[in-house]
């Protein structure tokens, strides 16, 4: 490995250094521009002590990042993790019909991790079918609709939660005190769920299920965008590539099918 002195530094050998490490060390983008950023501060530091009379790096092209397709589950995949939840050996009702509406909530309505532990009792209307999400990610409140088979579940469950008195504010309660469910509660069923059911998803995964479902159904991107409290419409968008589904369905929309 070639060593430089600060003064030998310059443009064709910080080009060749970046050069070896996307053919030769098979750099990503992202290392790429980690790499970028970190020298770049470091040159124009030392253009400004006078160490070099040009940032060398400067005319270095970066690679854009590549558009990753978030990783989902099927409609038959998600079907059999709620069946998994819901018919696991629980000890008790409680925790069965909790953890089915844990689940059911996170793959129906596209709640993040954070905004399902923060739902209050009083956030969750079953009579009018919404969810209301208070200061959610961007300290922004919205309103999430729910369908008529997630009201029946978390109907039930709050039918459990009132026969076990369960008084805490939270909407998720834990089974042993009478508090919310915790994040290292929740980190805990999602790994015993994932072990016990063989499928591999995180509870991310289920919002990106919960994403690409609703376009498969039919969802218009800019209400789907609205329900998962998007700031920008260009985040939702991405989805639309991760769905086959759907644009298989565009498709046929095309004006000359008919000739």
């Amino acid at each position: 490995m070639k060593v430089f002195e600060i003064s030998q530094v310059n443009e064709n050998n910080v080009r060749e250094l970046f050069y070896i490490g996307r053919t030769e060390r098979k750099w990503s983008a992202n290392t790429f521009i980690v790499y970028h950023k970190t020298l770049l501060v470091f040159f124009r530091w030392c253009v400004k002590q006078g160490y070099l009379t040009k940032n060398p790096i400067e005319d270095i092209e970066k690679p854009k990042l590549e558009n990753k397709l978030p990783f989902k589950l099927n409609k038959q995949t998600a079907l059999r993790l709620l069946e998994i939840v819901y018919n696991y050996p629980y000890d008790s009702k409680f925790l069965r019909y909790r953890n089915h509406a844990i689940f059911s909530t996170f793959i129906f309505t596209g709640l993040r991790k954070k905004e399902l532990l923060n739902l209050k009792f009083t956030d969750v209307d079953l009579e009018n079918f919404t969810i209301f999400v208070k200061q959610g990610k961007g300290n922004k409140d919205r309103i999430v609709p729910m369908s008529y088979t997630l009201a029946q579940t978390l109907k039930r469950y709050v039918e459990e939660r009132k026969r076990f008195n369960k008084t805490c504010p939270e909407f998720f309660a834990s089974s042993r005190e009478n508090m919310g469910f915790t994040d290292n509660g929740l980190k805990k069923l999602v790994e015993q769920m994932r072990e016990k059911s063989k499928i591999k998803f995180t509870v991310h995964k289920l919002r990106h299920t919960f994403a690409t479902l609703m376009l498969e159904g039919g969802c218009d991107i800019y209400s789907l965008s609205r329900m998962m409290g998007h700031s920008d419409i260009k985040t939702t968008t991405i989805y639309l590539s991760a769905s086959a589904e759907h644009l298989r369905g565009q498709i046929t929309k095309h004006p000359l099918n008919d000739i």
